[in-house]
């Protein structure tokens, strides 16, 4: 299933990104190592492991739905995490 591989690529690289996004922001301020950096680099990685254990599981009703639950999923945490980071700078 293609699906199901690039939604592990896509939560892969949105949070990957925020992450990566987390240290330039931090070294752009001279603020390697902030509290709140490490807030989010956290949550991205608790997010990560939260969402590809979704995809993992395989005791759903519905596969399909299920998927497109995770995805919404992605979206809004990614969106939570970018507020936090603007916040950031």
């Amino acid at each position: 299933m293609a699906n199901i591989r690039d939604l592990k690529k896509d939560i892969n690289y949105v949070l990957g990104d925020i992450i990566e996004a987390v240290y330039i922001m931090e070294e752009s301020n001279n603020s390697t190592g902030s509290k709140e950096g490490s807030e989010i680099i956290d949550k991205a990685i608790v997010t990560f492991d939260d969402l590809i254990a979704k995809v993992n599981q395989k005791d759903v009703e519905n596969r399909k739905a299920h998927l497109k639950e995770v995805r919404k999923e992605l979206e809004k945490e990614a969106n939570s995490l970018i507020k936090k980071l603007n916040k950031l700078g």
